[in-house]
């Protein structure tokens, strides 16, 4: 009954086999091995288009390096408010863009809208160089709160911050999921619809350590090799990256283990939908839920092994509150997800109720 995060399983026995073989070879270091060179062709033709790819070990390596080669210092990124580059990643960002900000603007709703970027060029200060400028859009896909940016919302996002003088940048950490969960090509839900340069994640779905940071906008991309050694986050033993990367890539497999995931979440979301005392906070549209229970309740599963985390109420809805005997907690499944562990853990979530 783990549902603590998708990114403390292990590695698919697909990218775990493909990993093992590339280990067996001689091969040349620092990203000139043909598993390297078979990745990056695999995602141009998974894309649709010519790209640039560069692998790093973290999530939090590839937005900070991504968004370092899209602002400057002095300038500001516009995000979620609880956006990982703001909430979760420290002061990486800031270090590695040698000091630009970041500014959330979702005014407390689970994804940014137009109106929102429209909000905030319409009330902020132009008297340049006193007042910030913001030189980059980021979002993330799968969102914050597990929802699912649509083509059309990241278009109509994109244009607005064309418009406005902004690269477009994506945290696909749960990319995997919401291609999954949409139902439509990779390309649409990137650069077809405005992203400049996307962070792909394998690692929380089926890979040990694999991100990789697309530039469809190879114009920003000028800077980044230097970046990524100056930063220590080049490999030597490049391989690590690109064979997991085609393991995950290979017959859609990236795909299967995010369906997986999502319908797992789909599952649990639907019993949880039938039982008086829990709320989900948002819609399930990928491998995450949100959920208010009562203290009680989570200490009960808890105790029975199950692991899910307290989540940051701040990040609540403004609309929504808790009670003093209720806590907020988020729920993941992953492509390790059983039917029988599910199963169990709303059996608990039953019989507790059942005896109050």
């Amino acid at each position: 009954m783990y549902f603590g995060s998708d990114n403390q399983t292990g590695a698919s026995a697909q990218v775990l086999g493909m990993l093992t073989t590339a280990n067996n070879e001689y091969t040349h270091g620092y990203g000139d091995d043909r598993w390297t060179h078979q990745a990056i062709e695999a995602l141009k033709t998974l894309f649709e288009c010519d790209l640039e790819a560069y692998f790093v070990a973290t999530g939090t390596a590839a937005n900070s390096l991504a968004l370092s080669c899209m602002v400057q210092p002095w300038e500001a990124i516009l995000c979620h408010d609880s956006a990982h580059i703001i909430l979760d990643e420290s002061t990486a960002p800031e270090l590695f863009t040698g000091g630009a900000r970041m500014l959330g603007v979702s005014n407390g709703e689970g994804k940014i809208s137009p109106q929102h970027l429209q909000d905030y060029f319409q009330t902020t200060g132009t008297d340049y160089p006193h007042n910030v400028r913001a030189a980059a859009l980021s979002i993330t896909q799968a969102s914050e709160s597990g929802l699912v940016y649509t083509p059309a919302e990241i278009s109509t996002l994109s244009a607005v911050a064309e418009k406005n003088g902004l690269s477009v940048h994506m945290d696909g950490a749960r990319f995997a999921n919401a291609v999954a969960s949409q139902q439509c090509t990779p390309a649409e839900l990137s650069w077809k619809a405005g992203v400049d340069v996307l962070c792909l994640g394998a690692t929380k779905c089926g890979a040990l350590c694999a991100e990789v940071v697309i530039f469809f906008n190879k114009d920003l991309a000028a800077t980044f090799t230097h970046r990524r050694k100056r930063g220590g986050h080049l490999l030597s033993k490049g391989r690590v990256f690109g064979s997991q990367m085609v393991g995950w890539l290979q017959d859609d497999h990236w795909l299967e283990l995010a369906q997986h995931a999502n319908a797992q979440a789909a599952k649990l979301a639907e019993t949880i939908n039938t039982i008086d005392g829990l709320r989900l906070v948002w819609p399930v549209e990928s491998n995450e839920l949100f959920v208010i229970m009562p203290k009680g309740l989570a200490a009960h599963l808890q105790d029975a092994g199950a692991e899910f985390y307290d989540w940051y109420v701040t990040t609540l809805p403004p609309n929504i509150t808790i009670g003093e005997q209720e806590i907020f907690a988020r729920l993941v499944t992953s492509f390790v997800t059983q039917d029988a562990q599910r199963e169990a853990f709303c059996d608990l979530i039953q019989n507790y109720f059942a005896v109050q």
